[in-house]
């Protein structure tokens, strides 16, 4: 591991943290530690041989005493973390298991403070903003309206690394993410629960009218965007919405999925949420448009791409 750059990147058996560890081992000078509890994670989503610049260690970063081990093997360079209990359903069903996650947040700075970690990258979320109060959403101005324990812990965790880069000067960069979609995405997700109904020609229920909208942003846009703010001294102590702009409400997605997949499917409404299904959602992505050289995956050819990886589908 001489003259390598060595990354932690936490929540690696994730859906979006996978993908992160697959574009950094594609450089030779990273080595990459991947840690998941495999509690909601796969392993099947983490790049297996010829890699000999990556290595997966399961464990679970709300126990202080499995992760410690991990930063005294290791003397990492960057932190990317990215665990967290995640998905609308199961954060609801589970809300003290989310506040857990505040103590990982906090055995990953103290870690990362104490062994010379140049920069966090934290995997915050659109749910912080709530039900927003104006469209788009600006990272610096829009207020944050959160009240689910999944959102306030995100909430948290940011106030957690900007307190710390304020006492301590550990520095950080704070994605916000916005509804993110690709092959690899676990099936409890919209897209991926649309596309698998589809596909079976089975029923796909929306909740209420299916009025509420969504940006949808394809995970190549969203890896490329925060690798390079990841690396670059203009996001050092940034927080950036990550996301697409443009907004597509629910039943027009699953009609679009139904035509893309040539499905007889049948659209189910059920009763609204009582929580958590936020009306509307558009991020300001000024920020990461000035990160990107290229234009962002229009919605259509995304969900195409997705269809044509079927190994996480059905």
């Amino acid at each position: 591991m001489n003259n390598q750059t060595i990354i932690l990147v936490t929540g690696g058996a994730g859906f979006i943290g996978s993908s992160v560890v697959e574009e950094l081992i594609k450089n030779p000078t990273n080595f990459v530690v991947v840690v998941d509890n495999l509690k909601t994670g796969n392993r099947n989503k983490i790049p297996t041989a010829p890699f000999d610049n990556l290595k997966f260690i399961q464990c679970d970063v709300n126990k202080e005493h499995e992760i410690r081990s991990i930063f005294h093997t290791f003397s990492f360079d960057y932190v990317f973390h990215y665990a967290a209990l995640v998905g609308v359903k199961r954060t609801l069903e589970n809300p003290t298991k989310v506040l857990r996650d505040i103590s990982g947040i906090e055995n990953i700075l103290n870690l990362s403070k104490n062994t010379g970690v140049k920069r966090i990258m934290y995997s915050s979320s659109s749910e912080v903003y709530g039900e927003p109060v104006e469209y788009p959403q600006n990272e610096e101005t829009t207020p944050l309206n959160s009240r689910l324990p999944y959102a306030i812990v995100k909430n948290v965790g940011e106030a957690f690394l900007k307190s710390y880069k304020q006492e301590f000067g550990l520095d950080y960069t704070i994605f916000r993410f916005f509804n993110t979609y690709g092959p690899k995405q676990s099936k409890d997700f919209v897209i991926s629960k649309f596309i698998n109904a589809a596909l079976l020609n089975e029923d796909i229920t929306i909740y209420g009218e299916g009025q509420q909208t969504r940006t949808f942003c394809f995970i190549k846009n969203n890896i490329d965007a925060t690798i390079k703010a990841a690396f670059s001294n203009t996001f050092k102590n940034q927080t950036i919405n990550i996301g697409n702009d443009v907004e597509t409400t629910i039943l027009d997605l699953a009609n679009l999925i139904i035509k893309l997949t040539h499905s007889s499917s049948k659209i189910v409404h059920l009763p609204p949420l009582e929580e958590g299904d936020m009306t509307r959602r558009k991020p300001d992505i000024s920020k990461m448009k000035s990160i990107l050289s290229q234009e962002l995956i229009p919605l259509e050819e995304g969900l195409k791409m997705v269809l044509q990886d079927t190994s996480f589908i059905v």
